[in-house]
């Protein structure tokens, strides 16, 4: 892959079938066959994320030091977020200016999906919490490097009226993905070796589908001014007086992604210490099963309704004000089905939440040359929330009165995200 360095206007060929049709804005839907693999992309670094995240990290810190397991647990998973902090915005960057014969992004989507796979093989082999900490982070970079590409991906081919079915669908890939991960760490018996060899394999697997149709426009060389260090670097910072809406849609996305955070860091540990559960890992997969099934069903209808209405904030609203309940449910009925309730409600808001505010998110961005690091500044909203939960949860858990006072933790912070939604001017 290759960077553009030869300084050029940006208005030239920005027409859809000239050589900067990778910068122009999208007037044709995507076809059935390139959601699917973008779907697909999203299944595959989701397993990749959320089977170490909800089982396999934990048990593997059970296996090394188990009256340990809770700080093992937030030091692998807060590392690692970490350096999805400047992953995710600098692999966004890179591809915006990749002039490869493949495209933009399909390099960066290959390259991170092969990086992660083979960290997380290393990983199954990790006997000290150090090697956890490395191959995790490692992990981290690739899957990142992955995500940054696929999601700049759709500002770049899907036209805005269909943004929201096709963001409904990318939220239920995230989801498949997430039920993939429990799924593994159900079958595996508490293997985690096997575990991560599975995750790897469906990572890898999952990217083919995406590379062998991915409608990936190449950008020439000559089209984007040369790169400058100072420049590029610059062009992480991204001023809220100039652009407040996608400062405050950023701000919003970290309150949810938060409160989501903190709901679910410590459930195998909720299901083991607090509720007794005979299989606290067939009880994640449970409990992911039906959150699942309410993020599926509601991101595929939330997406495409609010294409229909013309109008994204309500939808947004709403849903984090429901994903807020599920937390104060998880707090006053700390049982078995109290549990159960709070999977439920946690999917209904969260699938809605997940579709339309992506939507939102894609209208809210600042220039086209720049949607790969600009929606790379956006999901430090995503990652940063996993260096915030696992150390908000450890003091939540141990010094601030235990799950109950996690879970009200959650269910306020989410709320604070469906508040300042009402800032945004520029989308209805």
């Amino acid at each position: 892959m290759s960077l553009s360095e030869t300084p050029a206007p940006l208005e030239r060929g920005a027409g859809p079938d000239g050589p900067a049709a990778a910068l122009a804005e999208p007037t044709r839907k995507v076809t059935a066959r390139w959601v699917t693999g973008l779907v697909l992309v999203n299944v595959g670094i989701n397993a990749a994320f959320f089977g170490p995240i909800n089982v396999f990290i934990g048990q593997q810190a059970i296996s090394i030091d188990e009256p340990s397991k809770e700080a093992i647990l937030s030091l692998a998973t807060a590392c690692g977020a970490a350096v999805s902090l400047v992953a995710n915005p600098l692999f966004g960057a890179l591809s915006d200016r990749t002039t490869s014969r493949f495209g933009r992004r399909s390099p960066w989507v290959l390259a991170g999906a092969v990086l992660a796979t083979a960290a997380l093989l290393a990983m199954s082999g990790a006997t000290t919490v150090a090697l956890m900490v490395l191959f995790w982070s490692l992990v981290q970079l690739g899957a990142n490097a992955a995500y940054a590409a696929i999601t700049a991906a759709v500002p770049d081919r899907v036209p805005v009226p269909q943004r929201g079915k096709v963001g409904g669908l990318a939220a239920m890939g995230q989801t498949l993905g997430i039920l993939t991960g429990a799924v593994f760490g159900a079958v595996v018996s508490g293997n985690f070796v096997v575990g991560y060899w599975l995750c790897a394999a469906a990572l890898l697997l999952s990217v083919l589908p995406y590379l062998f149709h991915r409608n990936d426009p190449v950008l020439p060389g000559g089209v984007l001014p040369r790169f400058r260090l100072l420049g590029f670097l610059r062009g992480f910072w991204i001023s809220p007086r100039l652009y407040p809406d996608f400062a405050w849609a950023w701000l919003t996305r970290f309150l949810v992604n938060v409160g989501n955070q903190l709901t679910i860091v410590y459930l195998l540990f909720f299901l083991r210490d607090i509720l007794n559960y005979g299989d606290p890992a067939a009880g994640v997969l449970v409990l992911t099963g039906i959150y699942a099934l309410m993020v599926m069903i509601t991101a595929v209808v939330a997406g495409p309704w609010s294409d229909r209405a013309g109008k994204r904030k309500p939808f947004v609203i709403g849903s984090s004000a429901i994903n807020a309940m599920a937390g104060m449910i998880m707090a006053f009925f700390p049982v078995w089905p109290g549990a159960l309730a709070g999977a439920a409600v946690l999917g209904i808001g969260f699938g809605a939440y997940l579709a339309v505010d992506f939507a939102l998110l894609t209208q809210v961005l600042p220039q086209a040359v720049d949607r790969g690091k600009d929606m790379g500044v956006i999901n430090v909203a995503n990652s940063l929330p996993q260096v915030v939960a696992p150390f908000l949860a450890f003091v939540a858990v141990t010094h601030w009165g235990g799950y109950q006072s996690l879970f009200l933790i959650a269910a306020a912070i989410g709320l604070l995200g469906a508040v300042f939604v009402v800032k945004i001017k520029g989308v209805r």
